[in-house]
């Protein structure tokens, strides 16, 4: 009992000496105050478990600007709306993205979301392009309207897992063969890009590392077969392969690639859980459901069945566009941005050291009771008002020189989704599945709904 009494004493002094330590490390005069947790691991765990509450509780001690140490690096934390707006517009004022070695090493450092300067310009140009009105309303719009007439065929009278039938909403690059062996692997790589990058054997970094080099193989195969094959393929990478850049940037295959991880990743974390979740809220709010279904209806109404979205259809759907912005409030997907310092610089009065990464902490705008009166109310309503989307504050889909390239691309799949499941179906919830919002959004055992003809 005595030698265990000691070890007690031991291990607590060494555990106390260890994080004064990594205190001691980053108290320079004119930082924000904060707390650093332990060497290496800083506060990560605390971050990422108990989230918005880890914020909150910061907030109430030291402030709306605080440091900490999350997913490997010191970081200056801002929940300050005039501040965050300063640096999402300042981007060229010593201020680059500053998202976490474990996504750059797994997205790839070419990826849109980590490049800046003219490189950033280039790439966005890119992407611009890719995705811009014409191309969705003449390529993209035509292939996911067919995509979901046959995706939600036959779901009458079935049990599904609403959350796993999103996933696969999901476009892979090339064919089924293609999609079986890819979104394994990407599902992977997801869970990998929020991680501490501690490349040891069983944590989700290496995982995910692993999964990006087989997602490259697959990717340089499919690259290589249509250059051998010189067949014209009107999909995403075909448009990225393309020798005409007499309007864009010209990319390598690196560039592609990293390019085509990002749009994958993006729709990943965006339209899927929103799809998801938006069917979770119809479900628990009748009326709304009720004016969803109405509206899609009396486009239904003006169509032979056989008839397909077009882009013309997609403005009508006011409302359904302001389902998917409550959705989005309310099941903040995008918790905030991440910025790194190239030189070292004031804020708010504090001194933040070169290097420092400056997390813009943007999900407690979602829950601003002055810009939402009843925040937490499921209110699609409030979005009629068309001023809302457009204020300075608005930053579901980021902001700045960063606002999401795919914003409108998105909202055209979810409401294509949307349209099909409510005019043809409907459903009641399996069970109460338990729902996570935090890092991402997930139902860790699944959603489960049982589904009926409408």
């Amino acid at each position: 009992m005595v030698i265990l009494w000691w070890f007690f004493v031991l291990v607590v002094s060494i555990c106390t000496a260890l994080l004064r330590w990594n205190e001691l490390r980053y108290s320079k005069k004119g930082l924000p105050p904060g707390t650093m947790g332990w060497p290496i691991f800083g506060e990560t765990t605390d971050f990422l478990k108990q989230g918005p509450n880890f914020m909150k509780n910061q907030r109430s001690r030291y402030g709306s600007f605080f440091k900490s140490h999350i997913l490997g690096c010191p970081t200056a934390v801002s929940m300050d709306p005039e501040l965050n707006r300063y640096i999402l517009m300042n981007e060229a004022k010593g201020l680059v993205p500053g998202y976490p070695q474990s996504m750059l090493d797994i997205l790839g450092k070419c990826n849109i979301a980590a490049v800046h300067g003219s490189t950033h310009k280039l790439m966005r140009g890119a992407l611009l392009a890719l995705i811009n009105p014409t191309m969705i309303r003449e390529q993209l719009l035509p292939k996911t309207d067919e995509f979901m007439t046959t995706f939600l065929t036959d779901w009458d009278n079935k049990v599904i897992d609403i959350q796993e039938k999103t996933k696969e909403k999901i476009a892979t690059p090339e064919s089924t063969s293609v999609a079986q062996e890819f979104m394994p692997e990407f599902f992977k790589l997801v869970l990998g890009t929020l991680s501490l990058p501690i490349d040891l054997p069983g944590t989700n970094y290496r995982r995910g590392l692993e999964a990006r080099k087989i997602i490259l193989r697959i990717l340089e195969q499919l690259i290589e077969e249509r250059r051998d094959s010189e067949e014209t393929h009107k999909d995403m990478l075909g448009y990225l392969m393309t020798k005409d850049t007499s309007h864009r940037h010209e990319l390598s295959d690196a560039e592609i690639i990293d390019q085509i991880i990002t749009i994958l990743y993006s729709g990943y974390e965006t339209v899927s859980t929103t799809s998801m979740m938006a069917v979770k809220y119809l479900h628990d709010h009748p009326r709304v459901l009720e004016e969803l279904r109405k509206e899609h209806m009396a486009i239904r109404e003006r169509k032979r069945a056989e008839d397909p979205i077009e882009w013309n259809d997609l403005k009508p759907m006011k409302f359904t566009r302001a389902v998917i912005f409550e959705t989005s409030r309310l099941a903040t997907i995008v918790n905030g941005v991440l910025r790194k310092t190239t030189e070292e610089m004031e804020l708010n009065g504090f001194v933040i050291p070169r290097g420092w990464r400056i997390y813009v902490y943007t999900r407690e705008r979602n829950y601003d009771p002055f810009t939402y009166p009843d925040p937490l109310v499921f209110n699609p309503w409030r979005w009629m008002d068309k001023s809302l989307e457009s204020q300075s504050n608005f930053l579901i889909f980021g902001g700045g020189t960063r606002q999401c390239p795919g914003k409108e691309l998105g909202i055209a799949e979810i409401s294509t989704f949307l349209h099909y499941f409510v005019t043809r179906y409907r459903w009641e919830e399996v069970g109460v599945e338990k729902l996570i919002k935090f890092p991402r959004v997930e139902a860790p055992n699944g959603l489960h709904i049982r589904v009926s003809s409408y």
